[in-house]
């Protein structure tokens, strides 16, 4: 990724996008108080040097999310790892503990995970372990980076509340769709038509359906460490079933917790911390985490590099 720099109004845009990732550019400059185009030319920037991206996916009735954890070969890692990225049935996708390890999230079937068989028998891997995300504790939207507009602002950009309507039944529509959107979940309507070969009314009226069951999620890929937010870790914690439910709610409220979910496993709890220094994450692991009543173990896993950043699904 090349060098950037943040400024107010790449952190104004990309906390809007946050909150509707399809929201028209329109709408954004009215709200930021810019032109158009130079809401469109901000965005194209930051695509352009990889410093952030719009994703969407499609929730399909019957997938599960599986935390897969691959101890892999240094020299394959790397290849690994954009291997992965570019599935669309993955969400999220780093390198561990100095480029020994992988970790991603995988969409598979519940009953018949068969895309974890398979990552099994490539050649990089020496052992893979797989265990059920059962339940997302936080929003999953890390406060270092939806912080930048007012109340106002934000109720301003913010989509309607989704109606009550069912889940719609996957479609061959939704298939199409998935790794389009997966790869750029702004993508304008005529181009997804084209894309997925039927027509643009067609495509407009299935993402309206999808969003309004709540099966379509937008988020926002972004490194940390734009944010000034350098280390960052996974915290596998191991904690009290009786005091699971607390110490969750707890650490979802940090500055530092990117992400908190329940897990199946030999740990229960999974945080992904972001931190300014090494400093900052002794002192979270010593004065905070290392404080709560309920936690048992902790095991830190430092991040080297991502290949994917699509945030847990809501």
């Amino acid at each position: 990724m090349d060098s950037v720099m943040l400024d107010d109004l790449d952190r104004r845009l990309l906390h809007a996008l946050h909150l509707d990732g399809r929201a028209p550019f329109s709408r954004i400059a009215e709200v930021l108080d810019v032109s158009d185009r130079t809401v469109a030319r901000r965005l194209a920037r930051l695509r352009a040097t990889g410093a952030a991206r719009v994703t969407a996916t499609i929730d399909v009735p019957g997938r599960a999310e599986w935390l897969v954890r691959a101890r892999v070969s240094p020299d394959g890692a790397a290849p690994l790892a954009r291997a992965l990225a570019r599935r669309p049935d993955t969400r999220w996708v780093t390198v561990l503990s100095g480029g020994t390890e992988i970790l991603c999230i995988l969409r598979a079937s519940a009953a018949d995970p068969a895309p974890l068989r398979a990552l099994a028998r490539s050649p990089q891997v020496g052992d893979v372990e797989a265990h059920r995300l059962l339940r997302h504790l936080m929003d999953g939207r890390w406060r270092g980076r939806t912080s930048a507009l007012t109340a106002e602002q934000a109720a301003a950009l913010r989509p309607s509340a989704p109606g009550d309507a069912a889940a719609p039944a996957p479609s061959d529509l939704d298939r199409r769709l998935l790794p389009v959107l997966a790869a750029d979940g702004r993508a304008a309507y005529p181009a997804l038509a084209r894309r997925v070969g039927w027509s643009e009314s067609a495509v407009r009226r299935r993402l309206d359906e999808l969003r309004r069951a709540r099966a379509l999620r937008f988020d926002v890929e972004i490194d940390p460490a734009l944010f000034g937010f350098a280390v960052q870790c996974l915290l596998w914690l191991t904690v009290a079933p009786a005091r699971l439910a607390a110490v969750a709610g707890s650490l979802a409220a940090d500055a530092e917790a990117a992400f908190v979910g329940a897990t199946t496993g030999p740990h229960n709890l999974l945080v992904i911390a972001v931190c300014r220094d090494d400093a900052a994450l002794y002192a979270y692991l010593s004065d905070r985490i290392g404080a709560l009543d309920g936690v048992e173990r902790v095991e830190t896993v430092p991040i080297t590099s991502y290949a994917k950043r699509v945030a847990p699904a809501v």
